[in-house]
C-alpha cells in the first residue's frame, strides 16, 4: 500500500456501499474515451444505463495521482481511465503519475492553465497540495479530492475515499467472531500494520481495537511495517519468532501480505489463520483456493477513482445523482470496506487490484 490517506478523515461521512467496479489500462498524457479498450480493461468500470449516462454536454476531466509504484495506486489510474472510457462526452487528460510533491504541483497547474472542466486529484501529499487544488476552486474549477484529504474544505468541491476505520474494523468483527466460534477463549493475534506515522494506520488499528473487544478480545503482538513484501516478510518474521503459537493475524495490506505470506510459508506455521487488507487479486485467489492460512481480506476500493471520474462528469454537466433526492452531488463519499471470504469472493475478483 502506498501512503494514502494522507491528511486525515474523520467518520462524519456520507457511507456508500455501491461503488462503481473499476478496470482499464494506464494513462500518459492525454486521451479520450475513443480510445481502444479490452474487454479486460472495462469490465470492472460501471456500465453506462441510466438517464445520466446519456451522451451531453462535451467535457474535458483532468487527473493526477502519484506513480503507480504500488498495486492498489496503479489500479486508480487504470480504472479512472476505464470509467472515462464508458463517456462519449468526456475527454480525459492526465498527467505522468509522481511522488514528486512539486512536480505534482506544476501538473496541476498546467491542467488548470488548459482549462479543463474538472479536476480528479489524488495528492501525493494532502497537505503540500492544499493551495494548488484552491486555486483550481479560485479558478472556477471543481475539484475531487481523492482519498488523501486536502486541509481544507475550500480546496474541493467533492471528497471520495475509503473507510480505514471501517477497514480495521471489519477485520477485526471478523477474527473475533471467528474465534468465538472456534471457542478460543484467551487467543494471542498478531497485527502487521502498514507506516505508523500515517493516519490511515492509526485508524485501521483503532478500528481493529473495537472490532476485537466486541468479543472481548484484544491483540497481543503489533509491529508495524512499510506497505511492501520485503517489509512484510521480515516483520512477520519477528512475530513468529517472538510468539511459538498464533490463534489469528490482520495484516493491513495485501501487497505487503505477499511478503508476510512467504515468512509463514518458510516457518512452516499453519496453526493460525489471517486476514489480509485493500482487496488485491492474489489475496483474493489465495482465499478462493482456501489452502493456505489466508481466509479473508477486507476491501479498500481502488475502484474508488472511477467512482470519482463519473462524479466529475456529473459536476462538470450540472446534473445530480438519479438515486438521490435534490439537485447537487454529495460533498464526501466513503466507500464501505467490505469484508470477502471464500463464500463471496467471486464477487469482489472483478473489481481486485493486481
Amino acid at each position: 500500500m502506498d501512503k494514502r490517506g494522507l491528511g486525515g478523515m474523520d467518520r462524519r461521512r456520507l457511507l456508500l456501499s455501491g461503488a462503481v467496479l473499476g478496470g482499464g489500462a494506464l494513462v500518459a498524457g492525454c486521451t479520450s474515451n475513443k480510445s481502444d479498450a479490452s474487454t479486460d480493461d472495462v469490465k470492472g468500470a460501471s456500465k453506462a444505463g441510466t438517464d445520466n449516462d446519456k451522451p451531453g454536454k462535451q467535457v474535458t476531466i483532468g487527473f493526477s495521482a502519484p506513480a503507480a509504484d504500488h498495486g492498489w495506486m496503479a489500479a486508480i489510474t487504470k480504472n479512472a481511465m476505464a470509467q472515462a472510457k464508458q463517456y462519449s462526452d468526456v475527454h480525459f487528460e492526465a498527467v505522468e503519475g509522481t511522488n514528486d510533491v512539486n512536480a505534482q504541483i506544476s501538473q496541476v497547474q498546467t491542467l488548470i492553465g488548459k482549462k479543463v472542466d474538472v479536476l480528479v486529484i489524488l495528492p501525493f501529499d494532502g497537505k503540500a497540495l492544499t493551495s494548488v487544488a484552491q486555486q483550481a476552486m479560485d479558478a472556477g474549477i471543481p475539484v475531487i479530492n481523492l482519498d488523501r484529504v486536502f486541509d481544507s474544505p475550500l480546496a474541493y468541491r467533492t471528497w471520495v475515499g475509503g473507510d480505514n476505520f471501517g477497514m480495521g474494523l471489519n477485520a477485526g468483527l471478523y477474527i473475533g467472531k471467528a474465534l468465538k466460534a472456534k471457542g478460543v477463549s484467551s487467543p494471542v493475534i498478531g497485527e502487521i500494520a502498514g507506516i505508523d506515522n500515517l493516519e490511515l494506520t492509526k485508524q485501521r488499528s483503532a478500528g481493529f481495537k473495537q472490532g476485537l473487544a466486541k468479543y472481548g478480545f484484544r491483540v497481543g503482538i503489533r509491529q508495524a511495517a512499510d506497505f511492501t513484501a520485503d517489509s512484510g516478510q521480515q516483520v512477520m518474521s519477528n512475530v513468529l519468532q517472538a510468539r511459538s503459537h498464533l490463534d489469528a493475524v490482520w495484516n493491513h495490506d495485501d501487497d505487503q501480505g505477499i511478503g508476510v505470506e512467504a515468512a509463514i510459508k518458510q516457518a512452516g506455521r499453519d496453526e493460525f489463520f489471517m486476514v489480509g487488507g485493500a482487496g488485491s487479486k492474489h489475496a483474493m485467489t489465495e482465499i478462493k483456493a482456501d489452502n493456505s492460512v489466508l481466509k479473508a481480506t477486507v476491501v479498500y476500493p481502488s475502484n474508488m477513482s472511477a467512482s470519482a471520474i463519473k462524479l466529475a462528469r456529473l459536476i462538470a454537466q450540472h446534473k445530480g445523482m438519479n438515486d438521490l433526492v435534490g439537485q447537487d452531488l454529495p460533498s464526501s463519499l466513503t466507500l464501505f470496506s467490505a469484508t470477502v471470504t471464500k463464500e463471496n469472493v467471486d464477487q469482489y475478483l472483478p473489481g481486485a487490484f493486481s
